[in-house]
């Protein structure tokens, strides 16, 4: 027999945290601090900051922070106390799920109160042993837990591959139609690590041909994509096609929480078997009437969303044009794609924060294939053009010394570049 807290200090991290020695403080869980902006310090430093997923610059809105300083007054973190069902329901609670239920075009809302949970649960309200579920390969992490506590067959599809999908439906409405069960098809609406969009409009016409159910999850979508920011769906012309629309508020809202869109009956299911919703305490009144202030200034300010595509245009446009590789993004979320080794990757990050100022995000193995490198942008609506033609001027220099192999070389001791350890 192996002792559980024995083998989890001899095998220690896992996947990801297996770097945590050297990672910790600097690539991951660093502290940037100040007002969130396009410029924040880290260790220190001010930086041009561009991993943050404040969209529509509404973290510090003025009238946003006024709102979440006034719930807070008036109501304090506490209320309301318990879970909805029982003795937290209020009609600002209700009020925004309304709100949020026109603005994306469905009957009704159910406020959740964070989004990765919400999604688990809602996987599993809505299948049952005998039902097939259909996904995408390249879901998000909420999706593929919430499908490990599915007890029936799942099947997935190659990312945004339509006619993988058509095949893998084929599957699954024979396994459908043995068990006397369903089938649930789940995808995103922009994709988070490579900013392409799902097939929406394809994959809704699909119900043509198969009866199935359209799970889609839009966290990157809601604020940013289509008119007026209502989303993925409204970009295709597809909301009407989509069974049920989950949302969070930490992208674009810039917020805590999420809400679930569908048909009003189905909401009122979730609303009484939603695990993760109906064992919670409701979402504190400071976070709900900052909402409130957030979907208005969402669907009053059309111009955010329009300040914010003026920003990625450039960025992305400026990125071409030097002959990055961007891929197939075609929404806010910007992947620069490199080739290195991990090593590579860590002097490249280092050079461009204490040489030139510059933060983002970087992904290298084992998220992604070995000899990968992907540093990832998020423009919000709060930069300028100065801060795009900066960065590319930073891009050209650090590309330069990668191709030159000025970055192979050993990495740099991290335990001199956390807080925690002593680092300036």
């Amino acid at each position: 027999m192996v002792n559980i807290l024995d083998r989890l200090q001899k095998f220690a991290g896992g996947p990801i945290g297996q770097h945590m020695a050297n990672a910790h403080g600097y690539f991951a869980f660093p502290k940037l601090e100040g007002d969130i902006a396009p410029r924040m310090k880290f260790r220190g430093k001010e930086m041009l900051n561009w991993s943050l997923n404040n969209y529509l610059g509404l973290a510090n809105h003025p009238e946003v922070r006024k709102a979440d300083a006034e719930g807070a007054r008036d109501f304090g973190m506490a209320a309301p106390m318990g879970a909805r069902m029982m003795s937290g329901q209020t009609k600002w609670h209700e009020q925004l799920e309304r709100e949020l239920a026109a603005f994306v075009g469905k009957e009704d809302a159910f406020l959740l109160n964070f989004g990765y949970q919400g999604m688990i649960s809602i996987i599993d309200v809505l299948v049952g042993p005998r039902d097939v579920v259909v996904y995408d390969a390249e879901a998000h992490a909420c999706i593929i837990d919430g499908l490990r506590m599915h007890k029936g067959k799942r099947f997935v599809f190659q990312h945004n591959d339509v006619e993988s999908l058509r095949k893998q439906l084929g599957h699954a409405q024979a396994v459908a139609e043995e068990n006397r069960g369903g089938i649930l098809v789940i995808t995103e609406g922009v994709f988070g690590m490579k900013g392409d969009l799902g097939p929406l409009d394809k994959i809704v016409a699909l119900k043509k041909e198969f009866d199935f159910t359209l799970l889609v999850d839009d966290a990157h979508g809601f604020g940013t994509m289509g008119p007026e920011g209502r989303g993925t769906a409204a970009h295709f012309g597809a909301t009407d096609g989509i069974d049920v629309l989950f949302n969070t508020f930490a992208k674009s809202m810039a917020g805590i929480g999420a809400f679930v869109a569908s048909h009003k009956w189905l909401i009122d299911i979730m609303r009484y078997n939603m695990r993760s919703q109906l064992y919670a305490k409701s979402l504190p009144m400071p976070m709900v009437i900052g909402a409130l202030k957030r979907i208005e200034l969402i669907r009053n300010h059309p111009e955010y969303q329009q300040q914010l595509w003026t920003i990625v245009h450039a960025l992305q446009g400026g990125l071409r044009e030097r002959g990055f590789e961007i891929g197939s993004t075609a929404s806010p979320v910007t992947p620069v794609y490199l080739k290195g080794g991990v090593e590579e990757a860590t002097n490249l990050v280092v050079d461009l924060r204490e040489n030139h100022g510059l933060f983002c995000s970087v992904v290298v193995y084992p998220v992604i294939p070995k000899g990968e490198i992907i540093l990832r942008i998020i423009p919000t609506a709060m930069h300028t053009l100065e801060d795009v033609e900066y960065t590319l001027g930073c891009f050209d220099a650090v590309r330069g010394k990668l191709e030159a192999g000025e970055y192979q070389k050993p990495m740099p001791d991290m335990s001199d570049m956390t807080w925690e350890k002593g680092g300036k």
